[in-house]
């Protein structure tokens, strides 16, 4: 069984510790170079949450992602990453700000549960925390191989930046998207299985369930309550 939960970074300095290590770890043992969203200077931003997967039996996180919201002073993981290459990412950013924007950014499983679906599971939870932080619009960045998982869960490619949406980031080895859900409260892009799953956990942000991944079923107990 896994642990899911949620919370805000400025709250718990030491999961955010855990969390950080974790991520720079993964990003070493595949070869990945040190990407934005990997330095470890969102831990004081009050304006960012965590969502971390843990081992239930000993409490290990094997697994994290993070929700970080827009407030007009702290750029965005992916205006740092993007706008060397493409300025018009500052603009895409300012043109949904007022409703409130922000992006799901960090993502990170350990080796130990490759293949299981705990990135999945974190991804669909994270979505489902955006109508406790109130904004509409969710944004990201995705290599090749993540682009079905985000796709399922709603995010559509933006073709205006790079080349028809295409970036060479953090290298040239490298081809990733700027993605985005228009609308994170309705999930309407989302594939039905996923808008379902997490309209679930909305409903019920404390909750155990059965999950399905590549290698089976697991369960996984969540407690996405945000205390704000």
């Amino acid at each position: 069984m896994y642990k899911v939960t949620a919370f805000k970074a400025i709250d718990n300095p030491t999961l955010c510790d855990e969390y950080i290590e974790g991520h720079i770890t993964v990003l070493k043992e595949y070869g990945v170079p040190m990407v934005t969203s990997g330095k470890p200077i969102w831990n004081t931003n009050p304006n960012v949450y965590c969502v971390i997967a843990q081992r239930s039996d000993n409490g290990k996180m094997i697994g994290g992602i993070r929700l970080q919201i827009a407030d007009g002073i702290t750029l965005l993981p992916v205006e740092e990453a993007i706008s060397p290459l493409d300025k018009g990412i500052h603009e895409m950013v300012k043109e949904y700000f007022d409703e409130g924007v922000g992006e799901l950014c960090g993502l990170w499983n350990s080796k130990e549960v490759a293949g299981v679906g705990i990135s999945f599971i974190l991804v669909r939870a994270a979505i489902s925390i955006v109508n406790q932080l109130q904004f509409k619009t969710l944004m990201g960045i995705c290599a090749e191989y993540s682009l079905q998982m985000f796709t399922n869960v709603g995010f559509v490619i933006d073709k205006s930046l790079g080349e028809n949406g295409e970036f060479p980031y953090p290298t040239d080895e490298y081809i990733t998207r700027v993605l985005g859900i228009m609308n994170a409260y309705t999930l309407e892009t989302a594939y039905s299985y996923d808008k379902e799953r997490m309209l679930g956990l909305r409903k019920n942000v404390v909750q155990q369930r059965e999950e399905t991944g590549k290698k089976g079923v697991f369960s996984v107990d969540y407690n996405l309550n945000i205390k704000r």
